[in-house]
C-alpha cells in the first residue's frame, strides 16, 4: 500500500460505495450501501431524495472508516462519480427543494412555446425537428416551468448529481466537465457552457447560466471536504476534491480504454459502448460525444437504453422455475440462467432479438422485436436470444464508431453486472471476432474516479500512465472460429436488416395504439 490512497465515492442507481485504492489500482477497502432505485408519486416517474443520497454516502463512508481505520488514514484525495442525468433542484440556501428526478423518469414537458424561428429553421435543414422536439420535452427543467412553477422560481441551483455531491463536500458550487451528461445546455463541442446567451442549448432549456455551476477538468481539484462534510463523512477536513467523471465515463477510464483501438462495453441497466479519443466526432449523426474522465478527450458511445434492464425483466416475467432452483441451491438466479445459456448453440437455433425496449431520439418509433420461433424453442432460447441481441446491437454500435474514427477495434474491455458471467463474455467475444478482456476489480467506475484522484494528486502526470500502471485484467476469452461464422452470417444477413424491414410496422403501430407517447 502507498503512502497515499484514493477515496473514490461511487453513486449508482441502487447503491453508493465508498472505495479505497492504491496507486497500483489495487481496492483495499470498500463499503457499500444499497437502497431503492427510486420510487414513483405518479406512474413513470421516478424520484428518490438528494438527501438520502447523501445520507446513505456518509452511512457508508462512516462504514468504511469504522472497518478500515489505518487505510482510512491514508486518505490523500477524494473524487466521485454518479449515475447520469439525475438532476437536482438548490433553493438559495442549498437545500433540496424536491426530490431528486432520476435518469429513469418518463414524464415529458408539453413545451408548447416554440423555440426562435433561426433554431427551428436550422434543425429543419439538417432534419433533427423531431430529435430536438424529444430531447426539450425530457427537459426535467422545462417540465419543473410547466407543472411546479412556483418551485421553478425558487430555484438558485440546477445540478447533477455529480454537483450536488460536490457541494455536499466542498461547500461550492462546482462539478466535473466529464459529469455533464444529461438534459442540459453543455456544449459537448467545447465542454463547457455555451459563451453566447444567444445559444440553441439555452433556447431548448429553461435553466439559465446562472443556475450552472462551474466546471473543472477531470483531474484537476475542485475544491476540499469543508468542516461540515468532514463532521458528516469523517473524512479529514481539508481533503483535496478532485474532478472525475459519470459512471459510464469512469468505467471507460477504468478499464483501460484510453484511445480509439480499444471498446469499453458496459454490461448495465444501460448497455453501452465508448471509446476514447482526442477528437471530436459524432457516431450518430447529431449525437455528440460525451467529455470523457481524461482531460481535453471525448467518449464516443452508442447506448442501448434498458440493455441488461432486459435480463432483469426476463427474470422476473419467465424465469420463476430458475429463481426458485436458485434458491434451493443457494445460488443467484444468474448462475442458473448462464448454466442454461451453455445449454443452447451459438444463434438461439434462428430465434432473434433486437433490443430496442425503448425508443431512441433517431429512432423514437422503434419497439423490440423477436423473431424466427419454432417448437424448438425453450426458456433458455430466449435468455441467450436476449444476450446475443445485445451483443448485435452493441456491434453496431462500434461498427459506427469505427467508421467515424477511422481507426480499428482491436480489443474490447467489458464491465458492469453481465461482465461477471464467463459465458456472457464468451458470447461477446465469439459475436465481436476479437478478444475480451474484464477487469480484476468489479469497481471499474471507482477505480476511473481513483485514476483522476492520483493524477490530481500529481502521482501520476497523465490519466494513460496512471491507466497503464493502475489497471489490471484477470480474464481474456478469445473466440471461437465456428461460433463467429454463425454470428457473423446471422448479424450481416439478417440483424442489419430488421429495423429497416419492420420500422413502417413500428410507425403504424405507435400511430393505432399511442405508443410511445411521442
Amino acid at each position: 500500500m502507498g503512502d497515499r490512497l484514493v477515496l473514490a465515492i461511487d453513486c449508482g442507481t441502487q447503491s453508493v460505495r465508498g472505495l479505497l485504492f492504491d496507486d497500483c489500482g489495487h481496492l483495499v477497502a470498500k463499503h457499500k450501501v444499497e437502497f431503492e432505485p427510486y420510487f414513483s408519486p405518479v406512474p413513470g416517474y421516478a424520484e428518490h431524495r438528494a438527501e438520502d443520497y447523501w445520507r446513505d454516502t456518509c452511512k457508508a463512508l462512516q462504514a468504511l472508516k469504522e472497518e478500515s481505520p489505518e487505510a482510512w488514514g491514508h486518505i490523500g484525495a477524494v473524487a466521485v462519480t454518479t449515475q447520469r442525468d439525475t438532476v437536482v433542484a438548490l433553493d438559495a440556501d442549498g437545500i433540496p427543494l424536491r426530490p431528486a428526478i432520476v435518469w429513469l423518469d418518463q414524464r415529458m414537458a408539453r413545451c408548447d412555446e416554440p423555440m426562435p424561428l433561426m433554431d427551428r429553421l436550422q434543425f429543419k435543414i439538417v432534419g433533427m425537428t423531431k430529435a430536438v422536439e424529444i430531447t426539450r420535452r425530457k427537459g426535467k427543467d422545462n417540465w419543473m416551468v410547466e407543472n411546479e412553477p412556483e418551485l421553478w422560481a425558487r430555484t438558485s441551483k440546477w445540478l447533477l448529481l455529480s454537483g450536488f455531491f460536490s457541494f455536499r463536500l466542498t461547500g461550492r458550487y462546482v462539478d466535473s466537465v466529464a459529469s455533464q451528461i444529461g438534459h442540459n445546455p453543455f456544449d459537448y463541442a467545447t465542454r463547457s457552457w455555451p459563451r453566447s446567451d444567444n445559444s440553441w442549448r439555452w433556447h431548448m432549456c429553461s435553466a439559465r447560466r446562472e443556475q450552472m455551476p462551474e466546471l473543472v477538468d477531470a483531474g484537476e481539484q475542485m475544491g476540499t471536504i469543508s468542516d461540515e462534510a468532514a463532521r458528516e463523512t469523517g473524512i479529514p477536513e481539508g481533503t483535496p476534491v478532485i474532478a472525475a467523471g459519470s459512471d459510464k465515463g469512469c468505467e471507460t477510464l477504468g478499464v483501460g480504454c484510453v484511445d480509439e483501438t480499444s471498446i469499453s462495453l458496459s454490461f448495465g441497466t444501460t448497455a453501452t459502448a465508448q471509446t476514447t479519443s482526442r477528437k471530436y466526432f459524432e457516431p450518430i449523426p447529431f449525437m455528440p460525444p460525451y467529455p470523457a474522465s481524461i482531460k481535453g478527450s471525448f467518449n464516443p458511445e452508442v447506448e442501448i437504453f434498458r440493455g441488461y434492464w432486459m435480463v432483469s425483466w426476463f427474470k422476473k416475467e419467465f424465469a420463476t422455475r430458475e429463481a426458485v432452483e436458485a434458491e434451493q441451491r443457494g445460488v443467484p438466479p444468474e448462475v442458473v440462467l448462464d448454466e442454461h445459456l451453455e445449454d443452447v448453440p451459438p444463434g438461439s437455433q434462428g430465434l432473434m432479438l433486437q433490443p430496442y425496449w425503448g425508443p431512441g431520439l433517431k429512432m423514437p418509433e422503434a419497439k423490440g422485436s423477436m423473431i424466427g420461433f419454432g417448437d424448438v424453442h425453450t426458456r433458455s432460447h430466449i435468455y441467450r436470444a436476449i444476450i446475443e441481441g445485445i451483443g448485435y446491437a452493441l456491434l453496431e454500435g462500434v461498427e459506427r464508431i469505427e467508421r467515424k474514427s477511422g481507426r480499428k477495434v482491436t480489443r474490447v474491455m467489458v464491465s458492469g453486472g453481465g461482465s461477471q458471467s464467463d459465458a456472457i463474455c464468451q458470447i461477446t467475444a465469439d459475436l465481436f471476432d476479437r478478444p475480451v478482456v474484464r477487469s480484476e476489480t468489479y469497481e471499474t467506475s471507482g477505480l476511473g474516479a481513483a485514476i483522476n484522484g492520483f493524477v490530481g494528486l500529481g502521482v501520476y502526470a497523465t490519466h494513460e500512465v496512471a491507466a497503464k500502471q493502475m489497471v489490471h485484467w484477470d480474464s481474456t476469452f478469445l473466440p471461437h472460429p465456428e461460433a463467429v461464422r454463425i454470428y457473423h452470417e446471422l448479424y450481416t444477413r439478417v440483424y442489419k436488416h430488421i429495423y429497416p424491414v419492420l420500422q413502417p410496422l413500428y410507425r403504424e403501430i405507435q400511430r393505432i395504439t399511442g405508443y410511445p407517447d411521442i
